[in-house]
């Protein structure tokens, strides 16, 4: 069973930790709370599911420098970034470094909750997309090298004939090739195929 999407909540201040807490456990949501960023990279799992509110300033690693580990070690958690010296250069920094909001306190409840409420369903709408993209992969990768060369052009919309040529191989040979790339994938359609092979290329900025 999947555990529930966790709000992992990194300050260094014991009240608000303890306030965030109270409050997003009062409506439902699971809580984590973590008083420096070192903490929480110890404790992290790549794999769960949820969100970060994070501190800008704590001692030891600051929030933005534990959102640049968070990236380069492919972490992808939606992050909301609260602090109480809300400056230009911060915002800017935190939202380019991935941050999805960024929050001055102090801030009202309802503001925090619809925050990680919407953290939360992007979190949910990625990892959905990664456990697709991860079945089309599987699936692409039982075809044959030549079987992968007549995919490729079919989704260029390149005719048979036209592949034939490219290849140096009969049409009736490139019919053979595409029959068995749609029973392999198991799709009806040139634009659902076209849609697969999409969906398994790496998404941007990832390897």
């Amino acid at each position: 069973m999947t555990a529930d999407p966790t709000v992992f909540v990194v300050d260094d201040d014991p009240a608000m930790r303890q306030s965030l807490r109270w409050l997003l456990q009062s409506v439902g949501l699971a809580v984590e709370t973590y008083g420096t960023a070192e903490a929480f990279l110890a404790a992290i799992d790549a794999n769960r599911a949820g969100c970060l509110v994070l501190d800008v300033r704590m001692p030891g690693m600051s929030g933005l420098h534990l959102q640049e580990e968070l990236k380069q070690r492919g972490i992808t958690l939606p992050i909301i970034v609260v602090t109480g010296y809300a400056e230009v250069p911060t915002a800017v920094r935190a939202l380019k470094t991935g941050a999805i909001d960024f929050i001055e306190k102090p801030f009202s409840d309802q503001m925090l909750v619809e925050s990680v409420r919407h953290a939360l369903a992007l979190d949910q709408q990625a990892r959905a997309t990664e456990a697709e993209r991860a079945e089309v992969t599987a699936r692409l990768a039982l075809l044959s090298a030549r079987e992968r060369e007549v995919m490729e052009r079919v989704t260029e919309g390149k005719p048979n004939k036209i592949i034939a040529s490219e290849l140096g191989i009969g049409e009736k040979t490139v019919e053979v090739h595409r029959a068995n790339v749609m029973r392999k994938v198991s799709v009806g359609s040139v634009a659902a195929l076209t849609r697969l092979v999409l969906l398994a290329r790496p998404a941007r900025g990832k390897p």
